[in-house]
């Protein structure tokens, strides 16, 4: 399956301009409530119009401007998720699953009866929508969308109004339920765990753009610019000045980071995940940065440290290093540390 889509829209003040290609049967987009996510979903099923461009699924053209082919929502064939389900209140669950069905009344039973089944939802065929777990409910959902063998599953947001526990075992759920759908499944999400579980090729988008695109893990390790690093969780985030190709001062931290591989001309910042920094007690090494605590926060299962930068001319905020319950034992033997190293691998260069 393949999908390509070039998407421009104006809101008022709002403008979505977004283009991608991709193979993946597994697509995440990840940004900040508000960024473009649902309006670009919306765009792919038919329910916005976009002012220009083409979304093409497998060769089929769904929509395109300059032709002026617009399908309707009905005629192309994708299945959409939404945050609250959208199930029939006044249906059953067998009713629901059936209602996107085009069959005669002998075939549509038959292929309730198996959606039934593979979504494990024998003795339910009966109950209304408000009788059902929220769990229950998604499944209702998706059974109606696979039912009718969409080319393109759309989930927008579907976690969004759970609690954790309940977010968990529904994306374990989901997961397996799509196991074997054979076509693609876009997510979007401002919950960066939840799309680095689901997705193998990751979108990210800030107000209206796409600013990272490829396979999901190497966005993570290697975000290229401070938005997607941002928006993967970095916390620690400075402006830098180079040096030369491989040293640079972190103008937030106030220190100097030396490193073996190349620092392209490009790079306007230094960014370092929370969790990566590794404590070191004695003499000082190369990039390191003096532990001088401002606060710290005790968390149910880490403590969070709070690091003033090194030169008090600094204009940076406080470097956040995060230590998980595990690796707490050591500093109660051990005491504060006396620096805070940075793995090189672990330094994001961004743009």
């Amino acid at each position: 399956m393949a999908i390509s889509a070039e998407i421009h829209r104006k809101l008022n003040h709002f403008a979505l301009d977004v283009c991608f290609s991709s193979k993946s049967r597994r697509i995440g987009i990840l940004g900040a409530s508000g960024c473009g996510k649902s309006m670009t979903l919306k765009s792919i099923a038919g329910i916005e119009v976009p002012d220009s461009g083409n979304i093409v699924v497998e060769g089929r053209i769904l929509f395109d401007s300059d032709s002026r082919i617009n399908l309707k929502p009905q005629k192309r064939n994708i299945g959409y998720l939404f945050q609250n389900y959208a199930l029939f209140p006044t249906m059953t669950v067998a009713k629901n699953i059936a209602a996107g069905l085009k069959g005669n009344r002998k075939e549509n039973e038959q292929r309730v009866r198996e959606m039934v089944r593979k979504f494990r939802l024998d003795g339910l065929e009966d109950q209304l929508p408000a009788q059902l777990s929220g769990g229950q409910q998604q499944r209702v959902a998706l059974a109606r969308i696979m039912a009718y063998e969409p080319d393109v599953i759309l989930l927008d947001e579907p976690f969004s109004a759970l609690d954790m526990f309940l977010k968990d075992q529904l994306q374990r759920e989901m997961v397996q339920m799509l196991e074997d759908y054979r076509g693609t499944v876009i997510m979007v999400s401002h919950d960066r765990d939840e799309v680095y579980r689901f997705s193998d090729e990751l979108l990210i988008m800030e107000q209206g753009k796409i600013v990272a695109a490829g396979p999901t893990k190497e966005i993570f390790r290697r975000p290229g610019n401070k938005a997607a690093a941002r928006l993967t969780g970095c916390k620690n985030f400075s402006r830098i000045k180079r040096r030369d190709s491989h040293t640079l001062e972190a103008l937030d931290w106030g220190i100097l980071l030396n490193l073996k591989r190349e620092i392209g001309e490009d790079i306007s910042y230094v960014g370092y995940r929370a969790h990566d920094f590794r404590p070191v007690w004695g003499e000082r090494g190369e990039n390191m940065i003096r532990f001088d605590l401002e606060s710290s926060a005790v968390l149910p299962f880490e403590r969070n440290y709070y690091i003033k930068p090194e030169d008090d001319t600094a204009a940076g905020e406080v470097i956040c290093w995060f230590v998980q319950r595990e690796k707490l034992e050591m500093m109660e033997k051990c005491g504060q540390p006396d620096f805070l190293a940075f793995d090189e691998d672990k330094i994001l260069l961004l743009r």
